[in-house]
């Protein structure tokens, strides 16, 4: 017998131990490579009241470059020849204040800027619309690990703003990612705790979910609230080598990038309400707790209730965020901020395949017999969940250089109560009712350390992290099942079957006191279906990003990974088995040409996925780990003074050592199946003029199995999504006059048909293409905002799904208004 701990140790492991001294010598080896001799120009921007100068323009007059006062007040200038210099800060509609600074060889000259307006007259400049390409995000410190602009990663990224969710009036990440070139929501979050439960979505034709938060692991089973929500960036592509692949998907990632303290005291109420019986209330309060302003303290919090469309439906869920900063010194601070969901409602109305497609009748959602207002459940199979995500960072700055950066994150999740569900059947005239029952919970936990740093070899400049990452597992969740009768057909969680239209006498059946008499008296005893697992993920890496020149720039990063799983628990004998350890190599690569400086950027990419596989072929060798490879290339521009800022891309992705089945011993698999994805990508963020900003873009995208099972192999897979999409965001607000601060905006989705059952022994079922229409109507006079909002314009009725059919919700009216202090 083979032992269950797995080494891999072959030609593909052997390249990539190549690429890793690659990484390691390269910088060496650009020693001699000729550079402009540079500096860095590092600041703050500050109001005349001392707060942060968000959205202001820091410009170099005599290089003509330019940046972006972040949200915390503050703007890097990298890679600035050596010399003297004039630095403006300035904004449309305030007085520009000047600095002359002189920049040092390999050196940074830290610089600070008092604005004479205060933040009252910045809010009202940036309401009236003067804010160039609002919508725009140039730099992130998650994305790469360290702070990194757009235009010198050669990774494609798409950042959703809090400012474009507040202009659109969303209320979360569901909402928000339709933003987002290419990504397709597949289900709604099942509010059961599991790993994987949370909102589905697909991406680069891979299913995702949304498992990172500030760039550490944070597992939810709901739906994510977005009240404490900065921005959501989108990371497309493999992206193992820094992440790892237990919150990653070949498709990409999603990370949530939470609200922070700030030293000033101020915050936001908003109250909104509107169709279904929504309402919902929330709260964003900051304060220093010190005269001295190093304990920085904020809460944002959120009670939300919503009806269904149909008959029966519902959701309630209270959100409470608090976070806290501690500055011990100019070199150490802490920060500590939590997360507390809970909810109650019934589980989203989904329709699975209990029948081929040909004995159906028919092979797409609109051509279903089903009541398109009719929920077919009632209101007290309810489901109660809670998320607790608890977390932590301590930033230590080691020298000028050099910053230790060390991360924890520990959440956990629990459900319980009944999860209905249904099965279409043969004749497209009735649907199977079903049920189990949930009970427990997951828990997560991730400690990274990081180490951040730059240094120079000669002339060539390198800005590097290293770090490591412990990630554990541990699910506990148990389904309740029974044996249930009817329609003349004995099965676990069965209900009953009924018509899909028309009189229905046995329609209120389905509500909780039948329910608990079914498990009662089953002819069976309640058996469960249970999830006991553990895993451990231990892993080490290290990213170089090198200046090879002022506008040639390479990213060489390798990752090296353990996994262990314990295996799955058997509660009834007391057995564990399935247990399994894998060791797994992730390189990745990227080139950047800078075209144009800070401008225009040429950019080409090698990413990495892995997925940890278990088990042995016919002949007894351990299977590898399944891998995906992408290679992409394109350009990404941020033209007239970033009021024009855009990434176009081709990538092409190929699965290989996917297991299918050995036609020759059928009881076993083989490890040489392969799938691939292609196709192109475009994102636009553009303020052509004053007051008007766009948000647009389009995906197009090629999957198919091509060696698979017979069943499937050569086609498009169901989770893949459709192979068109694109999205539109229109928003223009008056600058001037009598209704300055009035604005309006409009836009909407498309998606192509996407495949939700696709083999050729069950046939192919589609939801048909939609496009959904959205718009608002705001006031922004600084203290006060005012917003309607008309969702699904036209009442379109459309579908999702990923192996099931899931309606979604017709026409709806909201207003809000928000007070701020």
């Amino acid at each position: 017998m083979k032992s269950n701990q797995t080494y891999i140790i072959s030609k593909a492991t052997w390249l990539k131990s190549i690429l890793l001294l690659f990484i390691i010598c390269l910088p060496v080896s650009l020693t001699y490579a000729q550079s402009a001799v540079t500096g860095d120009i590092k600041g703050t921007v500050k109001t005349s009241d001392g707060k942060a100068a968000d959205g202001v323009t820091v410009t170099i007059k005599e290089l003509k470059r330019g940046t972006t006062v972040n949200k915390e007040g503050k703007f890097t200038l990298n890679h600035i020849k050596t010399g003297t210099y004039i630095l403006a800060a300035s904004h449309v509609g305030l007085r520009q204040q000047t600095l002359q600074v002189t920049v040092a060889a390999n050196e940074t000259v830290n610089v600070n800027l008092l604005l004479t307006a205060n933040s009252q007259q910045l809010t009202e400049v940036v309401v009236s619309g003067q804010k160039a390409n609002r919508f725009a995000t140039t730099k992130s410190d998650d994305v790469a690990k360290m702070p990194l602009n757009d235009l010198e990663n050669p990774q494609v990224y798409s950042t959703v703003s809090s400012s474009l969710m507040t202009d659109q009036s969303v209320h979360n990440v569901d909402a928000a990612l339709k933003n987002v070139p290419g990504a397709y929501q597949l289900w709604a979050a099942t509010d059961r705790s599991g790993f994987g439960n949370g909102s589905s979505f697909v991406l680069r034709g891979f299913q995702l979910n949304t498992y990172l938060r500030n760039g550490i692991a944070s597992n939810v089973s709901t739906t994510i609230d977005n009240a404490n929500i900065e921005s959501i960036e989108v990371l497309k592509g493999p992206s193992a080598t820094l992440f790892g692949s237990a919150v990653t998907s070949y498709g990409g990632l999603i990370n949530r990038v939470t609200k922070k303290p700030y030293d000033q005291a101020g915050g936001e109420i908003t109250y909104s309400g509107g169709s279904y019986g929504f309402n919902r209330l929330t709260a964003d309060v900051n304060t220093p707790l010190d005269s001295a302003k190093k304990l920085l303290f904020r809460i944002n919090t959120a009670l939300n209730t919503q009806n269904s469309w149909q008959d029966a439906g519902f959701h309630r869920n209270i959100f409470l965020a608090p976070s806290l900063i501690y500055k011990a010194s100019d070199r150490l601070s802490f920060s500590f901020d939590a997360e507390l969901y809970a909810s109650a409602g019934t589980t989203p109305q989904m329709f699975f395949f209990n029948t081929t497609v040909a004995a159906l009748g028919v092979n797409s959602a609109d051509k279903l017999n089903l009541d398109y207002n009719r929920s077919y459940i009632s209101n007290d199979l309810v489901m109660n969940s809670s998320n607790l995500n608890f977390s932590g960072q301590m930033n230590y700055k080691m020298s000028d250089n050099w910053t230790s950066q060390t991360s924890i994150s520990v959440v956990n999740t629990n459900s319980n109560g009944p999860m209905p569900y249904f099965y279409l059947m043969p004749g497209n005239n009735e649907i199977q009712r079903n049920v189990w029952t949930i009970e427990g919970g997951d828990q997560t936990f991730d400690l990274q350390q990081n180490f951040i740093g730059k240094f120079n070899i000669g002339s060539v400049k390198n800005r590097v992290v290293a770090g490591i990452d412990y990630y554990n597992y541990n699910a506990n969740v148990r389904y309740n099942e029974f044996m249930g009768t009817a329609d003349g057909q004995t099965a676990a969680d069965l209900f009953d079957v009924i018509n899909t239209r028309g009189n229905i006498p046995n329609y209120l059946n389905f509500n909780k006191a039948k329910v608990d008499s079914a498990y009662a008296n089953s002819p069976a005893d309640p058996y469960p279906y249970t999830i006991y697992t553990k895993e451990y993920i231990t892993s080490a890496y290290v990213s170089d990003v090198i200046h090879i020149t002022d506008q040639l720039i390479a990213n060489a990063a390798l990752r090296v990974d353990h996994y262990d799983f314990a295996g799955n628990y058997n509660p009834v004998n007391g057995t564990t088995s399935g247990g399994y350890k894998q060791t797994a190599l992730s390189p990745k690569f990227g080139l950047v040409y800078q075209l144009i400086k800070d401008k225009v950027s040429l950019f080409g990419n090698y990413q990495n996925g892995f997925t940890n596989e278990t088990g042995t072929d016919f002949q007894g060798h351990s299977f590898k780990p399944e891998e995906a490879n992408q290679l992409e290339g394109g350009v990404k521009l941020n033209a007239f003074d970033g009021k024009l800022r855009g990434t176009f891309s081709y990538y092409d992705i190929k699965v290989d050592n996917v297991l299918r089945t050995d036609l020759d011993h059928p009881q076993f698999s083989i490890q040489n199946g392969t799938q691939l994805s292609k196709g192109l990508e475009a994102e636009v963020t553009a303020n052509p003029f004053t007051g008007f900003n766009v948000v647009a873009g389009y995906a197009y995208n090629d999957s198919k199995y091509t060696n698979a099972d017979a069943d499937v192999n050569g086609l498009r897979p169901n989770t893949s999504g459709p192979q068109n999409m694109a999205n539109l965001w229109l928003s223009y607000r008056f600058t001037q006059g009598g209704i300055k601060g009035l604005g309006v905006g409009f836009g909407g989705n498309y998606a192509g048909k996407s495949l939700v059952e696709s083999s050729k022994s069950e046939g192919q079922f589609y939801v048909p293409a939609y496009t959904v229409l959205n718009s608002t109507v705001f006031y922004d006079a600084g203290r006060y905002r005012f917003a309607v909002s008309v969702d699904n314009l036209t009442n379109k009725e459309y579908w999702i799904g990923w192996y099931t059919v899931n309606p979604q919700q017709p026409r709806s009216i909201n207003g809000s208004i928000a007070f701020r202090f």
